[in-house]
């Protein structure tokens, strides 16, 4: 399981919202390709990196923050972004441009046969974002509420070719209340679908027990108010992520 830390854009910046408010953004760096090899040269081997603009506006605002982010990381590192990307052309400048991972959030929602036809030319680097509001999928980044269920909207992605869900419990994210592990246990088994988690994770602790499922549906784990502001230790977590990889079942 990856930890896997995000960098939020808004306006050129990194920031943490909280329950995805714009109205208090907490500001962290005004360099967010600095912030990104921060965390590479503490070991992450991927990132998740988030137009906040974009989402709001339907816009790729913040690409060349982004294009920059991937000329300061080192190759091997696999870069996910998603935020205004509502077309070919948007998903495409950015796959085409070193980014690993597309995802695509609104328009999974608006236009189902835009997600199948991406991943027929994106083989295995089409992400869905699932942004689940009690239950409901929020789109529009967050500001709307949709009459579609997260778990009917998981389930009609099986079989259209996407490489992973990302899924995020909106009450949680930047809320540094925790995450509840059973409720990405269940979703994982009930669409067996690749999903990596997001909203909530407050500590360690979060992470170890997420880990402790041992569920190989869960791809990893986004982690980012916690490490900001030092809640979590990212080579820590790391290291005690690869001992309970390595450790039998019985161990635990």
């Amino acid at each position: 399981m990856e930890i896997i830390p995000a960098i939020d854009l808004y306006q050129a910046q990194c920031v943490r919202l909280r329950q995805g408010s714009f109205k208090h953004p907490t500001v962290y760096s005004h360099d967010p390709a600095a912030m990104a090899k921060k965390w590479v040269d503490q070991g992450a081997s991927r990132l998740h990196v988030v137009d906040l603009d974009g989402a709001l506006h339907g816009v790729m605002a913040n690409r060349e923050s982004i294009l920059r982010i991937r000329e300061a990381l080192p190759d091997h590192i696999m870069l996910q972004v998603g935020g205004g990307i509502r077309d070919m052309a948007s998903a495409g400048f950015y796959l085409d441009n070193g980014v690993d991972y597309a995802i695509i959030g609104t328009r999974a929602i608006q236009s189902p046969d835009f997600v199948a036809d991406l991943c027929q030319s994106y083989p295995g680097r089409i992400y869905v974002g699932i942004d689940a509001r009690d239950g409901w999928v929020a789109i529009e980044g967050w500001s709307e509420t949709s009459s579609v269920k997260a778990l009917d909207l998981a389930l009609s992605l099986k079989d259209k070719g996407v490489g992973a869900i990302i899924y995020t419990d909106i009450a949680r994210d930047g809320m540094m209340g925790g995450i509840q592990e059973q409720q990405y246990d269940q979703l994982t088994r009930t669409v067996q679908m690749p999903v990596i988690a997001s909203g909530g994770i407050s500590g360690i602790n979060d992470l170890l027990r997420l880990q402790a499922l041992r569920n190989p549906y869960i791809l990893g784990a986004i982690v980012g108010r916690a490490l900001y502001e030092g809640n979590i230790d990212l080579p820590d977590a790391l290291s005690r992520s690869r001992e309970i990889q390595a450790s039998p079942e019985s161990e635990l």
